[in-house]
Formats: structure tokens, C-alpha cells, sequence
């Protein structure tokens, strides 16, 4: 048997594998629960997008809970915070609140920047529904 037929069989296979893995987007959480690491998680959100290529290359999702909802809230978000946010979501970034900070803070989703959808099983249980379906997880 000659083996220039065969290596260039194991070539193609090979490549025809990794074209496969490059088309798979990944997946990923990132978790913010304290108002002040706001601005710094969606700069490392922003720049994850970046290291992969574009969002076109990554499904990502924002879960937050607990007091950083004041850092999200129209009326006392920072402009870095708002232009953060809006930037992301024209990525295709998906945004999620815990139902139950919500109600503790007696806050409206409306009362949020624009682009957030309440979870109403509460954040960290939506976090660890999103790291069971392979979501790699990240709190920076």
C-alpha cells in the first residue's frame, strides 16, 4: 500500500475536523453579583468576543444577581456601564436578571438598561441550568 494516498486521506479527515470544531461557537456564562466589578466584567466580556473573532464565534450570556442590579438600574448606571451594555447587546449578548434580586430591591425590569429578561428561577440556579448544558463558567 503507498502512503501518499493515505497521509493525504488523513489530511483531509483531519481538516474536515477542525473546519467542524471551528464552526461550534462557544459558550459561555459570566456571572456579576457586586455593583463595583460592573464596568471591569463587561470590558472582559467585550474583550473574550474580541479574543475569539467576533461574536459570530461565541454564545454569551450575562447572569446577575444581588446588589450589582443598582449598577444596572437606568437611573445610577455610569455612562461606561450604559454604553457597555449596549454595545454587548448588539452582539448578540444576552442579558439576564435574577427575578428574585428584583423583588428584594422592588425594582421593574423596566427600571434596568434596556435588553434585560428576568430569570425567574433566580440567578444562580439559572447559572448552574446554563453549566449544565456545557456553559463554561467566568467571574472575573
Amino acid at each position: 500500500m503507498k502512503t501518499a494516498p493515505l497521509l493525504a486521506l488523513l489530511a483531509g479527515v483531519a481538516g474536515a475536523l477542525s473546519v467542524a470544531t471551528a464552526a461550534e461557537k462557544l459558550d459561555v456564562v459570566y456571572h456579576l453579583s457586586e455593583p463595583d466589578r460592573a464596568a471591569f466584567v463587561l470590558n472582559n466580556m467585550q474583550n473574550h468576543i474580541d479574543g475569539v473573532g467576533g461574536p459570530e464565534n461565541i454564545n454569551m450570556v450575562l447572569v446577575v444577581h444581588g446588589p450589582a442590579v443598582n449598577a444596572l438600574n437606568e437611573i445610577e448606571a455610569t455612562e461606561k456601564v450604559s454604553s457597555g451594555v449596549a454595545s454587548l447587546r448588539e452582539q448578540g449578548v444576552a442579558f439576564e436578571m435574577c427575578g428574585n434580586t428584583l423583588k428584594v430591591f422592588n425594582l421593574e425590569l423596566d427600571e434596568l438598561l434596556p435588553g434585560f429578561v428576568e430569570v425567574s428561577q433566580g440567578g444562580v440556579t439559572r447559572i448552574g441550568e446554563l453549566q449544565s448544558q456545557g456553559y463554561v463558567y467566568i467571574r472575573p
